[in-house]
């Protein structure tokens, strides 16, 4: 790629708001109805939050040392706003539901 095409596909990339996620692993689920009833009111929460879920359920296969629980990646418009939507009071309503009925690996990454 020539000097100036490449600086163009930099700054372009640059200005580029990246996507946040939240990636969240199930480790256990001791509470199945609860953990269905958490699930709704999170996703009225993140529909109002401006995040888009879009991969949700068991893996097909797992590797190395996967877990065979639910996983769930949440795509928002950027980090700032994946943060935000952890902190709102209107997900921690729908975590409140949650409590203890599982066991999870919750991550908030920002996207390439």
């Amino acid at each position: 790629m020539g000097g100036i095409e490449w600086v163009f596909k930099n700054d372009l990339e640059d200005s580029m708001a990246k996507n946040g996620y939240w990636v969240v692993c199930y480790k256990s689920v001791s509470n199945p109805a609860t953990v269905s009833e958490y699930a709704k009111l999170a996703a009225t929460a993140l529909e109002a939050l401006g995040g888009r879920v879009i991969v949700g359920g068991k893996p097909a296969k797992t590797h190395e040392v996967g877990v065979d629980q639910s996983v769930v990646i949440v795509e928002f418009e950027n980090l700032e706003k994946a943060v935000a939507a952890y902190d709102s009071d209107l997900y921690r309503s729908a975590l409140k539901v949650l409590d203890r009925a599982a066991q999870r690996d919750f991550r908030i990454v920002e996207g390439r």
